[in-house]
């Protein structure tokens, strides 16, 4: 899906996407797929009783506290003062909050499953409390999903929100879950390495979205040696006026008068 909307929309909604933001693209798919495949097994879960006892532990509550403080510093602080100008703070915010929703989605499967056993799942307080959680992390995700895609363009912030998203899930899933005990060598380097395919990835995608390469130009460019020219982005187009005719003397100039 992240693959598809950015390519869609470059043809679709005439948002520009390079050839090394399609690089970018395949590199975050490969290393997001490359870390699922070393990833272990989800460890069976199956009451809500157990589920609860999982959701209680230390490591995952520490984990929690830092995920909401790092959301709340996200959503007061930096995101009034450089959401408009960086796609990191709102994406990072969605990604943050779904490791919530994913986690609610989990249990309400269990409690699910469990209505239809015939078990008291309604009365249990886990169930509600998973219900709000869900609610709550879902809107705050499609609220500044919807930010950011009103501000950058399409085709950068759903391979970048794929990539974050996915990061956060597979990290949250082996602390809730202790899968990371049963992990072996073999799985920790492919881990790794997928961790740094999805860097590279969202490097060539958000450090050269400004670059005007594809595979017409490339051949030219690469001979030429010249400066690759800069296109800008159709949400963020900065108007620059360009005084280099006007003579120095000619400059309007300020003075300041102290008292």
């Amino acid at each position: 899906s992240a693959l598809c909307s950015a390519i869609l929309s470059s043809y679709l909604l005439g948002e520009r996407l390079n050839l090394l933001g399609k690089l970018g693209c395949m590199l975050s798919l490969v290393g997001s797929t490359v870390m699922v495949i070393h990833a272990p097994e989800d460890e069976e879960v199956t009451t809500l009783d157990e589920m609860s006892s999982k959701l209680k532990e230390p490591g995952f509550l520490a984990y929690a506290a830092i995920l909401l403080a790092v959301c709340f510093l996200l959503i007061f602080y930096l995101a009034p003062r450089y959401g408009h100008s960086n796609i990191l703070i709102y994406l990072t915010i969605c990604s943050v909050i779904g490791a919530f929703s994913v986690s609610s989605v989990k249990g309400l499967g269990i409690a699910i499953k469990g209505f239809f056993a015939g078990r008291p799942v309604l009365q249990h307080p886990l169930t509600w409390i998973l219900v709000i959680t869900l609610v709550a992390s879902i809107t705050t995700q499609i609220n500044y999903l919807n930010k950011s895609l009103d501000i950058f363009n399409t085709s950068l912030v759903f391979p970048i929100y794929y990539v974050l998203f996915t990061t956060i899930v597979i990290t949250t899933s082996i602390i809730l879950f202790k899968e990371w005990v049963t992990m072996t060598v073999v799985d920790i380097i492919g881990t790794v390495c997928g961790f740094l395919t999805i860097i590279l990835g969202v490097f060539l995608l958000h450090a050269f979205k400004d670059m005007d390469v594809s595979l017409g130009n490339l051949p030219e460019v690469l001979q030429s040696g010249q400066q690759v020219p800069v296109t800008r982005d159709d949400k963020n187009v900065l108007i620059e006026v360009d005084n280099s005719s006007i003579a120095p003397e000619d400059r309007p100039k300020v003075f300041m008068i102290y008292t």
